[in-house]
């Protein structure tokens, strides 16, 4: 019987001492009245107060669930950045709308007018041992007047094939030699020829503007696609940005050709 009491004692003791520590109770006067009601009667060793027990174990489940995490702590609420891609976007088309105009600058330089230009034999192709390459990497082209051009080839070897080569262009040109170099007189234009190189100048010019307009809707294009999620101001930004853009090169390409033929009418 003793150890029982003891072993009674022992785990109502532990209870208490669980308790106390929630409640802040006085432990010493627990463990004093714990001790005179086991003296007092046997009958009350098995009444190890059950209303401390649920009370010690309804706070203990209420800890671990403050102490656990709920599934939407987990859930984290975030906001999709999109990443300001309309740099590239214009950075894009201005790299194709350069590349237009340097296709119609070539293509205008190739057509002959009554003034010379040194840029006006870039075009063409000398084959050399079975090997092209263009003029400008043989030979330094020069305007010795409004009317003539000089052919200084690096490598006097290759006069003849030079010679061949204007002759064989559309330019209409008659070079002669000159001792290491050739002379090229610029013809007078005809009006027929006239007519028919601003024809050229004009079909050169829309092509420039569509190649430049292809590379706004390609812009346009890519633009409404990675930004299909983002705020709709910021999509008719860059739209005005790159229509900003497109005025520009395309007012370029018109100066140029402007230019060209004023040059080629001699107005």
């Amino acid at each position: 019987m003793s150890i029982i009491l003891r072993r009674a004692f022992s785990h109502r003791n532990l209870l208490l001492l669980r308790s106390s520590a929630f409640h802040g109770g006085d432990l010493s006067h627990q463990l004093i009245n714990s001790a005179h009601n086991n003296n007092n009667s046997n009958t009350h060793i098995h009444d190890l107060t059950l209303p401390t027990t649920l009370h010690f174990l309804t706070h203990s489940r209420r800890g671990f669930a403050k102490g656990r995490k709920s599934k939407d702590d987990d859930a984290v609420s975030t906001i999709e950045v999109l990443p300001d891609i309309g740099p590239t976007i214009k950075a894009n088309a201005t790299s194709m709308m350069e590349a237009a105009i340097a296709a119609l600058s070539g293509e205008l330089n190739k057509l002959r007018t009554g003034r010379a230009s040194p840029g006006m034999l870039d075009h063409i192709i000398v084959e050399l041992d079975g090997v092209k390459m263009p003029l400008s990497h043989l030979a330094v082209v020069s305007v010795m007047d409004s009317k003539t051009l000089s052919v200084n080839p690096y490598d006097p070897n290759t006069i003849k094939k030079l010679e061949s080569a204007i002759v064989a262009s559309p330019l209409g040109l008659s070079p002669k030699v000159d001792g290491e170099r050739l002379i090229a007189v610029i013809p007078p234009l005809t009006k027929e020829h006239i007519q028919a190189v601003c024809k050229v100048v004009t079909k050169s010019c829309e092509d420039a503007r569509q190649s430049i307009r292809r590379a706004r809707q390609k812009a346009m294009d890519t633009a409404k696609k990675l930004y299909s999620h983002a705020p709709k101001d910021d999509v008719k930004k860059l739209e005005k940005e790159v229509d900003e853009l497109t005025k520009k090169f395309v007012k370029s390409a018109e100066d140029m050709c402007k230019a060209k033929e004023k040059e080629i009418t001699g107005g």
